[in-house]
């Protein structure tokens, strides 16, 4: 497929006239084409109309058409093939195997939602049948959800396919039967116009509405906040940086009418080593904390930047260990250069404060976009009294935080804000300690791991990827894992509505054939 540098607007493409990007590989620095055209408000009144015009007619399709829209778009996001993966390679500096796992992960995605939108069970179908003898009486009434309406998503930049064009929010929305406008990462302008036109092309052969989908290009934050501003939007899906993300959050509550942002930011996803598992393993829980900080080059948003511990010989030992395994791995080329900076910046700032110590590094990095990986320790009393050790760094650096005892480490544990994930490492005699923590993490964090890293998020019906405040911006929701659908519904009651009006899933004779609430009773008649 030939690349144009085009915006994807409905059913046409779209040439920016606000100026020109150019993809950057980040390992050579070298830019290459093609320019992309960059659009404006002009361009984003356009998608936004379309979506809004196409609106009713696709929330009303089947969820039969929806299924086989999202198995079209990943059938043919896997018959691009080697290109879409060279393509990926050279914007973002990811090796080939990587991509191909996300690859895989995103078409995963599109296909669970394909069987999300056929069990009908995400619209919620409650029937309370009238009862008229009753006093006072009660009207028939029936509740489904419907979607909410065109949704603006933004890429992200370290997923350019599992959390950009064709990711977790882009499928979940479409299944729930919301158009999708996306505004493309600039750190893989190519990358997205390739699965772009891949959504594009099935829309066109599901003979759905035009404006279910569109592909903007913009330059500058001026243009999301834009986009977040026009009020056919009626919910954003973030996945970024805490700046970012409160950014929208705020255009969004400013607007006329506010809507949801549904934003994934910045957390650094705590692990806790209880004493009997370090006491028994310290050297393979070592082993396994130092492949998931470098993976990915510490990249992705559950890679574990903190880690408690109780002072004594068993953190010794694990010390010792993670700083051998550490010191033998290569440096890795970061996505953007500003990604790179803003990661040395804060080693930096770690290095100069006076009560945290450099532990170990891995290999020095090779280029201006390398990371070199960094293990830090301090005490307790510090990492409580400075605010900023909490920050996330992104990127192949963690924190030790050595602790007195185990009721310093539910000191800490009450302290720390809102995480994706928490994870304990433990043996049978750490069950007690565990139980005593398990009540904060459950308010700290969405996922609670054990013996685990957690840098693993499986696509699946009972995964949360998301958390309290600053790890998500709503924490009742995610964005991966089937209940990821729901942020782009909303319930409506039907009360004495006349059976030919009745939605089919409403229905007396259950058509569809959907498990239901009847009367406070799980029924599928």
């Amino acid at each position: 497929m030939t690349l144009s540098g085009d915006m994807l607007i409905g059913q046409r493409a779209v040439r920016g006239t606000a100026g020109t990007l150019q993809a950057i590989n980040p390992a050579s620095n070298e830019k290459f084409g093609p320019d992309f055209g960059v659009g404006g408000s002009a361009e984003i009144d356009q998608a936004c109309t379309l979506a809004q015009q196409a609106f009713d007619g696709y929330r009303s399709c089947s969820a039969e058409q929806r299924a086989q829209f999202l198995e079209t778009i990943a059938s043919g996001i896997l018959a691009l093939g080697a290109e879409l993966i060279s393509r990926a390679s050279q914007e973002t500096g990811l090796p080939a195997v990587r991509l191909m796992i996300e690859r895989s992960r995103t078409v995963a995605q599109l296909r669970l939602f394909a069987g999300i939108a056929r069990s009908g069970q995400y619209l919620g179908a409650t029937l309370d049948s009238a009862l008229p003898e009753r006093i006072p009486p009660r009207a028939d009434l029936r509740l489904r959800k419907i979607a909410l309406g065109p949704v603006a998503v933004f890429g992200a930049s370290n997923f350019p396919l599992a959390f950009s064009v064709a990711g977790g929010d882009t499928a979940a929305a479409l299944a729930a039967g919301c158009p999708v406008i996306v505004k493309a990462h600039g750190a893989h302008l190519g990358t997205s116009e390739l699965v772009g036109r891949v959504i594009q092309a099935a829309v066109a052969s599901c003979c759905l509405p035009d404006g279910v989908f569109s592909l903007l290009i913009g330059d500058g934050n001026q243009f999301g906040q834009d986009l977040v501003s026009h009020p056919a939007i009626k919910a954003v899906a973030f996945t970024g940086s805490r700046q970012g993300g409160l950014a929208l959050m705020r255009t969004a509550a400013l607007r006329r009418e506010p809507i949801p942002v549904f934003a994934e930011m910045s957390c650094i996803n705590p692990m806790f080593l209880l004493p009997a598992a370090l006491a028994a393993r310290a050297p393979q829980i070592a082993a396994g904390f130092v492949e998931a900080l470098v993976t990915g080059v510490g990249q992705f948003c559950t890679s574990p930047g903190l880690l408690l511990a109780i002072d004594g010989a068993p953190l010794l030992q694990f010390l010792a260990a993670a700083v051998s395994a550490l010191q033998n791995k290569a440096a890795g080329t970061m996505l953007t250069a500003s990604i790179s900076n803003a990661y040395a910046n804060g080693v930096g700032r770690l290095n100069e404060m006076v009560s945290v110590r450099l532990l170990g590094k891995g290999l020095a990095a090779k280029n201006g976009c390398s990371a070199q990986a960094a293990l830090f320790v301090t005490d307790a009393a510090t990492f409580l009294a400075t605010p900023q050790l909490e920050d996330e760094n992104f990127g192949p650096s963690a924190l030790i935080v050595a602790c007195r005892d185990a009721e310093e480490m539910q000191t800490v544990a009450e302290y720390i804000s809102g995480q994706l994930t928490a994870t304990l490492h433990m043996d049978s005699a750490d069950h007690d300690l565990a139980r005593k923590l398990l009540p904060t993490l459950e308010r700290k964090a969405g996922r609670i791991l054990v013996n685990a890293y957690p840098t693993g998020v499986e696509v699946s019906h009972a995964m949360v990827h998301g958390g309290p405040f600053p790890a998500s911006s709503d924490s009742r929701s995610t964005a991966v894992g089937a209940t990821a659908i729901e942020r782009f519904l909303r319930p409506v009651c039907y009360q004495d509505l006349p059976a030919e009006l009745m939605p089919p899933e409403l229905r007396d004779e259950n058509p569809l054939g959907l498990w239901r609430i009847l009367n406070g009773e799980c029924v599928r008649t």
